[in-house]
């Protein structure tokens, strides 16, 4: 029998993944400026790509372990911070709400692989060490954009 905190958290993650890639793609649509093309260009491939291979993965091992991903009807909305600025061309905001998403993200798929490993489940291990590796990637990538910015 399945852990079932392993389902609640890749359940969330699926949530989460499916979030992120609204918010994504909703700031890389609104942001304006010169300034604000790495950082779109950045929110769009991770919406896009990533992102969702992310949630595809977690949907499948899901399945695998004979429950399903959530689907609209059970969405919670979580992310306030990468709402998209009432400015557009505040790029500082969008960039720390997907640092804190990011951060998010990477606390999940830690409690994942923890939860996964007392369950005696390394492919869902696995899976959360290789998507781990990824948000902490984005997160990187994110935080090299806001020292552009300054640590204000």
């Amino acid at each position: 029998m399945m852990s079932d905190e392993v389902i609640q958290l890749l359940q969330k993650a699926y949530s989460d993944e499916m979030e992120t890639i609204m918010n994504y793609l909703t700031n890389s649509i609104v942001l304006d400026g010169v300034r604000a093309q790495e950082v779109k260009e950045g929110l769009r491939q991770d919406a896009t790509q990533e992102e969702i291979q992310h949630a595809q993965m977690i949907g499948e091992r899901l399945k695998q372990l004979d429950a399903r991903p959530p689907a609209s009807g059970e969405f919670v909305a979580r992310q306030d911070s990468l709402q998209p600025p009432e400015d557009p061309a505040d790029v500082v905001s969008v960039i720390d709400g997907v640092i804190k998403a990011e951060d998010d993200a990477i606390q999940t798929y830690r409690s994942l692989i923890k939860a996964a490993e007392a369950a005696d489940d390394p492919v869902t291990e696995d899976l959360a060490v290789e998507i781990l590796a990824d948000e902490e990637a984005h997160r990187t990538e994110f935080k090299s954009y806001r020292r552009e910015y300054g640590d204000n």
